[in-house]
């Protein structure tokens, strides 16, 4: 959809009926989600509702017809979606193709050769997304100080065209040595397949990565094609769906960064939307860490396939500069910044199931939207985790999704029964206790890996819980760590489109640039910071933001001599006003220390790369507060008892349920308690404490608790 005139994002003058309305819309596996913030009644409007996968704007239009807003009437749209990495793990992308340097063409196969399992004689490594038969080569060469070794052979490129042209390709990617350096044979290129395969999806490495390692850049680069005519017709569908609703104000979709995009690039730079929407998801809690001044916390969220975590450290969202998809020992890595989320798939459709030797498993097999879990009653026979909650009472079956939904609570009893319970030779509630402490498990685990593997004590930190899922199995996650404190903020289980509202505008740059810190030149470091930055405007001002506060932030990825992998350090202008090398290698010391648990003073250190987050600043909605009651929770808060099974007890205990919405600031509820709202349930168990802080997020102290939060690490 082409604009003219653009306003600035975030411009309150758009619209006379809601000026300073805006929209944010996360499609998940099971569910989509919206939130709406209207600036003139300073209130946030929710919409949920489940995902329709084959024709994913129907879900978006309910969900913003269930939050009572509508689409003409916003200045932005803000999207998130999960489409980029289910693409890629489920293999289901475009026809792809890719043409690189002659005698290069096994470097994406070949791979960094990890073999984490060195005894295991059935280890397989990464599967390509483009097979060797189409991958081909050029006669071109660059020298890694970006000059011209071999010129390109123009005329060889226009014969692998013609190839490619009988081969009915959709996508092609491109990716020659040192084009980071130089990237003038990929743009000729680009601009020669382009020229001869209309409508072919094109991406060249340059574009998405300014960074050296052939290999990482290569699989972003075949990552970036394969998933992009799918992700372009996506973000298509939805701009034409915005310009038949007679939307006119910006539409940009989350990073994985947290940071914001516009759909014109999304649309060529799809890899970069990875995990837009638990991004997203993260940059609500660091928002919520603002609010309650804390500054340390582990963002979990559980939705209906996959459980994330992600930390909030020194008030900063934690990220990396490559991901792994798939897993380390078979991972095909990313080169883009994102937030450092560790993924699980245990969800809420997660299914339950028996292998060989009769072991309990749960997930990564979701039963989804379609046909969803049992108790959904759309055909669904597999027990999931959800099913597990019904049957041990954690869940309402006259209140799911506000009562907007039943659940069938004899279908989720026969789903156990049938497939877990009798071949195990258990009764049905020992079976779904089963079921969620495995889940349980596995969803600490991902708790545990994006702390531990930074040096981080995940117990110390408290943790904050969203999702639809999150609440129902934050407690038991929170105790098979050691964590001492719980936090369930508003509107849970749209947490993740919750968070968009607080995103900025943002361009991550980066420059390979290797030198010795005792020797390098801060004069040519000033430089291309300077270069990086004047960059990460001009984007901002194509983008019509301009006028917006510019923040900038700069990094280093730095290693000692002799090192091959480095860690990301930021750099403060301070330290490069004063030339200061010691300040800077302390930091670096530092963040090894942190990271490794060992550190070397003095040993030399050297600069790799030099990176630079720009943000244009938008404007954020207020954090609202509750109104104030007593201790007890008022008796319009009480929703009667239920039967909830808990572990470490042989008989279901008598458990009162309170309606979220009327609970106060200052209310405390001892546990056992069940807190029900429209998205989500949250369980506190026996001997927990719950409080209603004065924004109304639940604060639950975990009883008998080993760690408690605050204490020195």
């Amino acid at each position: 959809m082409t604009k003219k005139s653009k306003p600035a994002a975030g411009s309150a003058t758009r619209h006379p009926l809601r000026p300073s309305l805006r929209l944010a819309s996360d499609i998940g596996g099971t569910f989509t989600d919206v939130a709406a913030f209207d600036a003139r009644s300073r209130k946030l409007l929710l919409g949920k509702t489940l995902s329709t996968p084959s024709h994913l704007v129907e879900g978006i239009n309910t969900g913003v017809a269930q939050a009572g807003a509508e689409v003409a009437e916003a200045s932005l749209f803000l999207h998130g979606s999960t489409i980029a990495i289910n693409t890629m793990l489920e293999r289901t992308g475009a026809r792809s193709a890719l043409i690189t340097t002659e005698g290069f063409r096994d470097v994406y196969e070949i791979g960094r050769i990890n073999r984490p399992d060195a005894y295991n004689l059935y280890f397989r490594k990464h599967d390509p997304l483009v097979r060797r038969s189409m991958r081909f080569e050029v006669r071109e060469r660059m020298t890694a100080e970006g000059d011209v070794h071999v010129p390109l052979d123009e005329a060889g490129v226009r014969d692998v065209c013609a190839k490619l042209r009988g081969l009915d390709v959709e996508a092609v990617a491109i990716m020659f040595l040192h084009s980071y350096r130089n990237p003038a044979h990929e743009q000729r290129v680009k601009e020669i397949v382009t020229e001869e395969l209309p409508g072919v999806f094109v991406s060249a490495s340059h574009e998405l990565s300014q960074e050296y390692r052939e290999f990482e850049r290569c699989s972003t680069v075949v990552a970036n094609a394969f998933v992009g005519p799918r992700v372009r017709d996506y973000i298509t569908e939805i701009d034409d769906h915005l310009a038949r609703e007679k939307f006119d104000g910006a539409f940009m979709l989350v990073q994985s960064t947290g940071g914001l995009y516009e759909s014109a690039q999304a649309k060529e730079q799809c890899i970069r939307m990875l995990e837009s929407g638990p991004a997203a998801g993260v940059i609500g809690a660091q928002a919520l860490c603002t609010a309650m001044g804390a500054q340390e916390a582990i963002a979990f969220d559980m939705g209906g396939t996959t459980a994330k975590a992600g930390v909030i450290y020194k008030g900063q969202a934690l990220t990396n500069s490559v991901a792994l998809i798939g897993g380390y020992d078979r991972a095909l890595p990313v080169q883009t910044s994102m937030i450092d989320i560790f993924e699980v798939g245990t969800g809420g459709g997660s299914i339950a199931w028996l292998d060989e030797g009769h072991a309990l498993h749960v997930g990564p097999r979701s039963a989804g939207a379609e046909p969803g879990p049992a108790c959904y009653g759309r055909g669904g026979e597999q027990p999931t985790v959800t099913d597990a909650n019904l049957v041990l009472g954690r869940l309402a079956a006259n209140r799911f999704l506000g009562g907007t939904m039943q659940l069938d609570v004899e279908a989720a009893r026969k789903a156990i029964e049938t497939k877990i319970a009798k071949p195990l030779g258990l009764d049905v509630i020992e079976a779904a206790k089963g079921i969620l402490r495995i889940a349980a498990t596995a969803m600490s685990w991902a708790v545990k890996t994006v702390t531990t593997e930074r040096g981080l004590d995940a117990a110390s930190f408290p943790l904050i819980a969203y999702g639809g899922a999150g609440p129902l199995h934050a407690s038991a996650i929170a105790r098979e760590i050691g964590m001492g404190r719980v936090i369930v903020p508003r509107a849970p289980g749209h947490f993740c489109a919750f968070g968009m509202l607080f995103s900025d505008l943002r361009y991550d740059y980066v420059r390979t640039w290797p030198a010795r810190l005792a020797t390098l030149s801060f004069a040519d470091m000033d430089a291309i910071y300077g270069d990086l930055i004047a960059q990460g405007r001009a984007a901002l001002e194509r983008g019509g933001a301009g006028s917006l506060k510019v923040n900038t932030v700069l990094w280093a990825d730095m290693r000692y001599v002799g090192q091959e992998h480095a860690v990301t350090i930021e750099l403060p202008p301070a330290l490069l006003r004063k030339q200061d090398r010691q300040g800077v290698k302390q930091r670096f010391d530092v963040e090894h220390q942190l990271r490794y648990g060992t550190c070397a003073p003095k040993e030399a250190a050297e600069i790799v790369s030099l990176r630079v987050t720009v943000s244009g600043v938008m404007k954020k909605p207020p954090l609202e507060e509750i109104t104030r009651g007593t201790r007890n929770p008022p008796a319009a808060a009480s929703a009667g008892q239920r039967l909830v099974h808990f572990d470490g007890r042989k008989t279901a205990m008598r458990t009162p349920v309170f309606a979220r919405d009327a609970l106060r600031a200052g209310n405390k509820i001892i546990g056992p308690a069940l807190i029900e709202e429209h998205a989500s349930t949250t369980v506190v168990w026996p001997g927990d404490v719950l409080s209603v802080d004065t924004f109304g997020n639940l604060v639950i102290e975990i009883g008998n608790a080993p760690t408690k939060i605050g204490r020195n690490r």
